[in-house]
């Protein structure tokens, strides 16, 4: 009897892993399903709106591929579960540079704006700094514990709208030049832009559930789920559309999804999340927010080092050895959090 048990068990996990793994394929695919509809349709919404493809990247697109970080961090919030809270953000925007534009320069090297450059990415290192000072009250303060407070919500929240702010000046600024991307109706525009951001939140959330069951299943800790899993899994949105922008040259798409999710990450996402709830900073996670600050540091200066020269202008080049070397960094991240557990 109690064989029977034990092989009625096994069969059962079994089936679990396997329908978790389904779920993964499954939501792998509405995934990039989503992300292909999102970039043909903001695009083609971009040119005909005259606004410029970056400032769709650092706002819709940017916007929509962050909504399962969103999703995730509401619901932790209202778990309690704060290291998937904070770890989903850090480890989303560490994904985002060492993962995300590592395959996506791996395609093809990538031309960066010159205000990309010098305004947003510097944009997105404030954010991350703003995290490590304000997780750090123990540090910087004396104080005898370490919280990301609802008081410093709302300062990340602030600082969220004078970027938007900057975004719309920019869109007014750059205007549109796009004539090679493919122009469809008002109505078909919108349409293929909101069910690519509705692809990416459902496939998303169904990706999620199978990959934070798998982790349970194979007995992995909150923090590591938090850090890794749901960090990957939340980013999968970025990966895609990044990757379907960069195969259709649409760089601006490709870089402003990237840092304008990172900066949506920490001034929107974490800022709304600690107003909600108070936010206990652990000691170890300052290594990986040092990482997070490191990663958008050498994005920056690889930026300057492929710096070219034209007749033209100058043009600031992501390219593929950058690309290859940041995605060797982000497996040493990853064998270092396997070994720290």
């Amino acid at each position: 009897m109690a064989f029977v048990r034990l092989f009625a068990l096994f069969v059962f996990e079994i089936l679990y892993m396997l329908i978790s793994i389904l779920f993964l394929i499954f939501g792998l695919i509405v995934l990039i399903g989503g992300a292909e509809v999102l970039v043909r349709g903001s695009a083609s919404l971009a040119k005909k709106l005259g606004i410029s493809p970056l400032a769709i990247g650092l706002t819709v697109v940017a916007f929509g591929t962050s909504a399962p970080e969103l999703i995730v961090n509401i619901f932790a919030a209202l778990k309690g579960s704060t290291d998937i809270a904070i770890g989903n953000i850090v480890g989303s925007n560490i994904a985002n540079i060492f993962l995300i534009l590592g395959v996506s320069a791996c395609i093809r090297s990538l031309a960066v704006k010159k205000s990309t450059v010098f305004k947003e990415i510097p944009f997105a290192l404030l954010a991350m700094v703003l995290v490590f000072t304000m997780g750090n009250d123990a540090f910087f303060d004396g104080s005898s514990f370490n919280t990301i407070t609802r008081t410093d919500g709302f300062s990340l929240i602030a600082m969220f709208a004078i970027f938007m702010v900057y975004v719309f000046g920019l869109s007014k600024m750059e205007g549109n030049n796009t004539e090679e991307i493919q122009e469809y109706s008002y109505l078909l525009s919108s349409g293929l832009t909101i069910f690519g951001l509705i692809c990416l939140f459902f496939g998303g959330k169904i990706l999620i559930d199978g990959a934070v069951d798998l982790a349970r299943i194979a007995g992995l800790s909150e923090a590591f789920i938090g850090l890794t899993i749901v960090a990957v899994g939340t980013s999968l949105p970025e990966l895609a559309t990044s990757v379907i922008a960069t195969i259709h040259k649409h760089d601006d798409i490709a870089i402003g999804n990237i840092v304008g999710s990172n900066i949506f990450n920490v001034f929107w996402i974490l800022g709304l999340t600690s107003t909600m709830l108070q936010l206990p900073f652990t000691p170890a996670v300052n290594f990986d927010v040092t990482v997070g600050i490191l990663a958008t540091v050498l994005l920056f200066l690889f930026l300057l080092i492929g710096k070219r020269r034209t007749i033209i202008s100058t043009q600031y080049i992501f390219s593929r050895w950058t690309g290859v070397l940041f995605l060797i960094f982000y497996i040493a991240y990853l064998i270092y959090l396997a070994i720290r557990g």
